[in-house]
Order: C-alpha cells, then structure tokens, then sequence
C-alpha cells in the first residue's frame, strides 16, 4: 500500500506529486484528486450517500492532535502544525463543487487546506474526510434542483409533528384495546339475580303491633308489587312516553344519553342521568348500582342494562319498574302510588291519573313541596308533556289526549294517620327505644319489620277515660299523666300521654313519659326501704316535732298537727316530714339514692337533686315521671325485684327472624323481707291514711300519696300484685309555662287517687284477686324519738304500730292530709265515697269546694321546674 505523501510546508495542503490536482473526467466538472491523493479512494460521486459500512464522519469539525499525530506515524511523516479553523461564512457563502475553499456566489477555488489531510474539507476531516462547506451538500450549503440527496430536516415547530403514519397505527392499536377491554369487561360482568335486590327496591314500612297482636299501625315505604298485567296500557305508555319513547325499540341504552352524561362527569358539571327505563330499572333494583355519580358506576350499569335487554323481555322490564320506581309522598310503585293519590288501586286508574302519575317520576321530592304549598305548576307542566309524547309516540291512540284530558287534581296528602290519636304516644316511644337498641326509624321505615310492642290496647282506652272524665270539669291547665307498668316484667302495659298527637290543636307532650315533676311525698317509699334495708323495723319511733334542722338543709315542716312522736307505720300512712327527713339522715343519701336509682329513676336528676337540695331530697324534692314512678313501685310490688321498664317486646325482620328480644334478666334491688315489711306501711296509706280514695273494693292495695308545696303537683303511686301504676297531676300557665296551684285542699288523696281508682277499678276486672306477701318484721327497733307513754284504756287499732295515744288522731286542720291536704275519708267517709266533701279543713279535702288552705308550707319551695319547658308544640283546646 503506497504511503501517503507529506505535507508540504509551504502552504500545508495535499496535493499532487507535481503539487496540481488531476484533471476531470469528460464531463464531470468536478476536479479529479491527482493520483496518490488520499481522497482518489474516496471518489464517489459528491452527495450521495457513503457506501454501507463506511466508516462515518466525526462530529466534531477540529480533529484532535493526537488523531493527526497517528495518521502521520502510519504513514511514516511528521505532521505540519496545526492549522487554525476556517473563518466561518456569512449565510450566503456557499460551497463550490470544484476543490477550492469556500467563495461568493458564483465563485469557485480551491478551499483552504485543513488539518484534516490533502484536499481537507475543515476541520476534523481524516483523509479523504468531507468538513463544512465541502460542496457535499452539508451545513452552508444550498441544494440545487436535482440532486440527488437526503431531504431537508423539518425545523421549528413542525419537527415535533408525528409521521401521520405512525398516528393512524397508534390509533388503530388503541383502538384495538379499548374495544378488547370493552369486550372482556362486558363478558366477565355477571346479571344479578332476583335475591340480589337493593334494600331500597324492596323496602317497605314496618308494622306494629299491640301485645295482643292486633296491629297499632304501618310506618314507613308504601310499596305493594302488582303484575304488569294489573296496571293499564295507558298508564304503561304514559310511563314510557315520559321516561324512554324508544323504550321497545332501543338496545336498553340510550347513546346520546351515555355522551352526555359522561361528558358531563369528566368536565364536572353535574351528571346528568338521561337514562332508559332498563338502566333506572337496573340501578334501582340491583346490588352493586348505587346512585353514586362515577364513570365506573356508569360503565356497570350500561353492561347490565345491555344484558337485562338480552336476557329479559321487555315486559318484564317494565313490570319490575313500575313497582319499584318512586312517586313521592313516600310512596314506591304504581300501586301505592294510585292508592295514596287517588285512592283506588292501580287498576282503576284514568288515562289522566296515569299521565299525572308518570310525570311525577322526574322529582316526585320537588313535586311533592310545591303540592304542599298549593303551587301545581309543575305536576301540571308535566302532565302536559307526558301527553303531548304520548300522542307522538302513538297517534292513532292517544292523539286526542292533550286537547281532552284534563288535569287531575290529587287528594290532599293526609297526615300520617299512624300518629293519630293515642298511636302517635305509643309509636314515639317504641321508636325512641328502638333508636336507643341501635334501630334507627330510618332503618324501620324501609326494613319491612314487624314490632311488637307492650301495650293493651283495651286499657289505653281504659286510660284516657280514666283522666279525661274524672277531670272533665277541671281547667284545662290543668295535665294529668298516667302509666301503668307489670311488676313480674317491666312492661308499660298502658298509659295516658295526651288526648290527641295529632288533629287541628296536636298535643305532643307525652304526660306520662316526659312531665317530670317533683314526686313530693311519693318518693317517701325509697327512704322506708333504705330504712329496712339498713336493719331498722316498722317499730322504730321517729320525730313528729317541727322545724327538723338538718345541716345544709332548711328547716323540714309539716303543715298539719303531728304527734312529738310515732313509729314507721303511722309516719307512713299520714305522710309526716320531720319523720322521713329523720329517718333519711339516719341511713345516709346515698343508701336512698341507690335504691331509687336502681328502681328506674333517673341517675341524673336524682344526683343534680341531692346537690341542690341536700336532706329535702329525702321528702321528695327530686323530679321523676309517671312512668318512672310505676317501674319504681315494682319493687315492692315484685318482692324486691325491677325489670327495666321498657315499651317493645321483640322485632321480627322481614325473613322471620327475632333480631330484638325482651329482656328477662330482673335487678334484685331491696330483699323480698324488706318488700313485704315495706307493703305493710305502703297499705296503712290505703286503709286508713292519705290514700283512702284509691282503695279497691275486691283486693289489697298499697301506695302513696305526694303534694308539693302550695299545691303545685299532686301524685297518687300505688299497686296490686300483678300492677303498679302512676297518676301524676299538676298545673301551667298555657302562655308562660309557669307552674300554678292546684287549689286549695287539692292534694295526692283527691283527683290523683280517684283517676287511680278508676283506671285500676277496670285494669283489675276479672283478674284473680292476690294477695300481698305476709309482714316479715325484719330488723329491729331503733328509735331516733322518744316512745309517747300508754294511756290506761288504749285504743287498738287496726293496723300494727298505729300510736295508742287516745289524742290520736287529732281532729285539727289537715287530719289526715298529706303536707296539709287531705283524704276523702276524713270526717267518716267511705274509701269509695267519691261524694264526700270535707271542704271546711277538719280533714278530707273535695278541689270542687276549695276549703281553707293550710295555715304554712309543709315544706320549704324546692327549686320549680323552668317555666315554658314542658311543651314543644301547642297545648290542646280540650281534654
């Protein structure tokens, strides 16, 4: 291989032996190198692309010194220096095609040696190697038409531009996949069947029930599925031409429809639904399609839908529509709907009842509030339109409708008859107890239960007979609340809240559950058993003398004349202060509290009273209910034992299974011992003291009396073996709320045992007279007063413990009252005498002739219950 000429030092070029270049070819105008000239192995034709496996050119225009220095040791030579780089020409310098350097337009020479070798096109060139501007069509270099050469490079912003090519096979590609994802999604989606219904689809009301079993109403969805067959076509097509037209002819989805809505999601504009009556139908009645607005909900419901259309007849697409898709007013389906409405099944539906009904399907919630204020212009809007598509979609049937149907108004939405009367009382309490069981009314207004709850039916009539005609002629500020509870099981069999929940002047207010009131000497019962408890019989002697001081407390005053001195008994059945405030803090507060909390009061109003009120609690300051009071009484009526009270027995769901039971465990709160020595006391109050007007004439009862000061609230408590039952009574100003006298001798013996009486009288009925356990005598005597001394000719008395003393009783103002009333038997009256009338004081007391009022307070004025806070609605006009 011949070596490569050196440089010359003069000018540093490559060139021929003789220091010219080779003449041209015929034809070809280009300079041909001479012969040992590197660059006659490169004499391919200038711009044409270098033959495959061609070594490359270097990027860089300046080739480093190391590289020359090899190339001039292979070749035996010592390279010249290094040469600066070529001046860089303006934009309009171009390349001659002849060996020259680079010229004007038009111009031609030889180019200026580089260092890259003989012939070197700039900087960086090897042998034979093409730098800038060496006519190879290379940077700074104009192309002539012709040439046969690479086109031009896109620039700016079009080089960021795809080969439309490569954008139609990317698109097919995805295409591609989408509809594969499509296909796969839509074979792997599985029908729901019949079993997988939503709650909604099916809901419906709960119904309760009396102990009995007879029902006391239906709360909740109206829902009632009739066959497609059931319902006429008119209304099927009224149904269709509102909600889907193309329902028989679309594919169970509406195109558009989807567009829109998915649009609609992905700009975040509000989802629009516009879907067909098989997409409602299956978002409605499936699991798995909720109402929640996302694309994936969406892409579910339209594969089902697609199915459902496949797989199910259109019939019976429509069939379970109209059964589950919602009205208003609470109803679901054709068929409630035509009965709540227009009260007739959906049977005997119009053209136009059908045509108001399918219009309300849009937004049954909005429609039914404008209805509520009168305004019908969108219900009328509507049944307009449904006509007018009714008429389109079937001309030759319906053409007519919109010049001769008119517009049917709906009856008047009713109140929900379930609270009418007494219901509303005992629904509102069930449901307060199912709410606080964890079953909100949410739940049992859809859940389909069945609740059976503890009342008599009969003798919640009996109740409020009982009240209304025994204080028929009292004024009508006057509130009575009554509740009787089963001591064996903590049931409230009965009670007496209010007249009416509902009507043109509701009376809400539940007496018997929410009037809490102080119990006065009512309470007295928990601090005798407290007593016994702590081992102190019925013989102790307590303290009839007044002012009682105890520490922290005013002073405790009787308000009628009392014996210095006297056992449990008689403190007992005349209702004597001093004595139980004695006798309370003998045993201490909290033995008091203990029991009546356990019995069913309430912790926190008993705790906030013996803050406030100190020794007065033991008197009865602290505030209770009717119902509260039954429960407590059960103690001694159930020898010693409570069962919560409670208002609902056990709840059955809508596949017959017991999800709420009755609670049998009892709480042994005082000893049966205790109980039995108690009833001995509880029944002096009947036989012979302040509680003679409650007295049945075929059984034993046992009870008390309580009156607050001035005569505010008036209670008679008492009970038999198998019913402890509570009336309470008291009056409020009907525009301040503020608490009012009863009037004068109007006390615990008078209107509260008689309304007693007369509800027991027939709660009794035809039940087996029992008898009360047999003293025990338990605990002994611990006397906190002296004994009064015998007299030589004691009289005996009926009832053990009863004072000998021959002053006894006295014949003063109040015989026999309690805090300064009286009982109907004073002056010789009969237990029964409902016409004895003792007004004048000596005893006895009638709230028809108001005698003289007690000479002082039998207790100091605990704290009244806040004025105003005793009803969330108006008051009654009449009782």
């Amino acid at each position: 291989m011949p070596r490569r000429p050196a440089p010359s030092d003069d000018d540093g070029q490559w060139g021929t032996p003789s220091g010219r270049t080779a003449p041209a070819r015929p034809g070809d105008p280009r300079p041909r190198p001479a012969m040992g000239d590197p660059r006659a192995a490169d004499s391919r034709p200038q711009g044409r692309p270098r033959p495959r496996g061609a070594e490359p050119r270097p990027a860089d225009a300046r080739r480093r010194p190391e590289a020359a220095f090899e190339d001039t040791q292979s070749m035996g030579q010592v390279p010249s220096r290094p040469q600066p780089a070529p001046r860089r020409e303006s934009a309009d310098t171009v390349v001659s095609r002849d060996l020259g350097g680079p010229s004007r337009r038009g111009r031609s020479g030889p180019p200026p040696a580089g260092p890259g070798g003989p012939g070197g096109r700039g900087p960086g060139d090897g042998p034979g190697g093409r730098g800038p501007g060496d006519g190879s069509g290379g940077p700074g270099r104009r192309r002539s038409k012709g040439d046969d050469e690479p086109p031009r490079r896109r620039t700016g912003w079009r080089r960021f531009l795809p080969n439309w090519k490569i954008v139609m096979v990317g698109f097919a590609v995805l295409a591609a996949g989408v509809f594969g994802m499509i296909a796969v999604a839509y074979a792997n989606t599985d029908l729901p069947t019949d079993k997988e219904a939503q709650d909604q689809a099916v809901a419906q009301g709960s119904v309760f029930y009396y102990s009995d079993g007879k029902q006391i109403a239906r709360l909740g969805t109206q829902r009632r599925a009739v066959p497609l067959n059931d319902v006429p076509k008119y209304v099927r097509d009224a149904v269709v031409a509102a909600e889907n037209k193309t329902f028989y002819s679309d594919a169970g989805i509406s195109l558009s429809g989807i567009v829109r809505s998915a649009w609609s999601t992905a700009t975040g504009t509000q989802v629009q639904g516009a879907s067909t009556i098989t997409q409602q139908m299956a978002r409605g009645y499936f699991k798995g399609l909720s109402n929640e607005r996302t694309i994936k909900r969406k892409i579910k419901e339209i594969f089902i839908a697609v199915k459902l259309d496949k797989e199910w007849s259109k019939d019976k697409v429509l069939e379970y529509y109209l059964n589950i898709v919602p009205f208003g007013r609470n109803t679901y389906g054709i068929e409630a709907a035509a009965v709540e409405f227009f009260g007739h099944s959906a049977k005997k539906l119009t053209p136009a009842e059908g045509a108001y009904l399918a219009g309300r399907i849009q937004q049954p919630g909005q429609f039914d509030l404008a209805e509520e204020k009168k305004n019908y212009s969108g219900t009328r809007f509507r049944f307009n339109y449904v006509l007018k598509q009714m008429a389109e979609v079937d001309p030759k049937a319906y053409g007519n409708y919109p010049s001769t149907l008119k517009f049917p108004k709906p009856e008047p939405r009713k109140d929900n008859e379930s609270f009418g009367g007494l219901r509303g009382y005992m629904l509102t309490e069930a449901l307060k107890e199912l709410e606080a069981k964890g079953l909100p009314r949410s739940e049992i207004e859809t859940g389909g239960y069945k609740i059976y709850t503890t009342f008599d039916r009969n003798l919640m009539k009996v109740a409020r007979t009982a009240v209304t005609q025994t204080t028929a002629g009292l004024p009508k500020e006057v509130h009575t609340g009554l509740a009787a509870v089963d001591p064996t099981n903590g049931r409230v069999i009965a009670f007496y809240g209010g007249n009416n929940y509902l009507g043109k002047h509701p009376d809400q207010f539940n007496e018997a559950f929410q009037a809490r009131k102080q119990a006065a000497s009512a309470f007295k019962p928990y601090v005798l058993a407290a007593w016994l408890e702590a081992g102190n019989s019925l013989k102790s002697y307590v303290t009839g003398k007044e002012p009682l001081k105890l520490e922290g407390t005013t002073p405790i005053r009787n308000g009628h004349a009392t014996p210095a001195s006297m056992d449990i008994i008689y403190a007992t059945q005349h209702s004597i202060n001093t004595a139980y405030g004695q006798m309370g803090a003998e045993v201490g507060l909290d033995a008091v509290k203990r029991i009546a909390e356990e019995a069913g009061l309430s912790k926190d109003a008993l705790e906030k009273d013996v803050n406030e009120h100190k020794y007065l609690f033991s008197i009865g300051s602290a505030g209770v209910t009717p119902v509260e009071q039954a429960g407590g009484y059960s103690i001694f009526a159930n020898r010693g034992k409570h069962y919560e009270t409670h208002t609902v027995i056990r709840v059955v769901n809508g596949d017959g299974v017991q999800i709420i039971a009755e609670a049998k465990k009892s709480n042994q709160v005082i000893t049966e011992e205790v109980a039995a020595d108690a009833i001995v006391a509880l029944r002096s109050v009947v036989k012979g003291g302040t509680g003679t007007a409650a007295a049945l004439s075929d059984r034993p009862v046992a009870g008390k009396t309580g009156t607050n000061n001035d005569n505010k609230e008036a209670w008679f408590v008492g009970f038999t073996p198998q019913l402890s039952t509570a009336v309470g009574m008291y009056k409020e100003d009907r525009k301040t709320g503020a608490e009012l006298s009863l009037g004068n001798n109007f006390d615990g013996g008078t209107v509260p045992a008689r309304v007693w009486r007369a509800f027991m009288a027939e709660a009794m009925k035809g039940k087996k007279a029992e008898e009360f356990p047999p003293p025990s005598n338990i605990g002994a005597p611990k006397d906190l007063a002296p004994k009064p001394e015998p007299t030589p000719t004691p009289t005996q008395s009926d009832d053990p413990g009863f004072p000998t003393d021959d002053n006894w009783p006295p014949t003063g103002d109040g015989d026999g009252g309690d805090n300064g009333g009286g009982g109907d038997n004073g002056g010789g009256c009969l237990p029964w005498d409902d016409n004895c009338n003792n007004g004048n004081g000596n005893g006895g007391g009638d709230p028809f002739n108001e005698g003289k009022s007690p000479a002082s307070a039998a207790t100091p004025t605990p704290t009244p219950t806040p004025p105003g806070t005793r009803r969330p609605t108006p008051a009654p006009s009449s009782r």
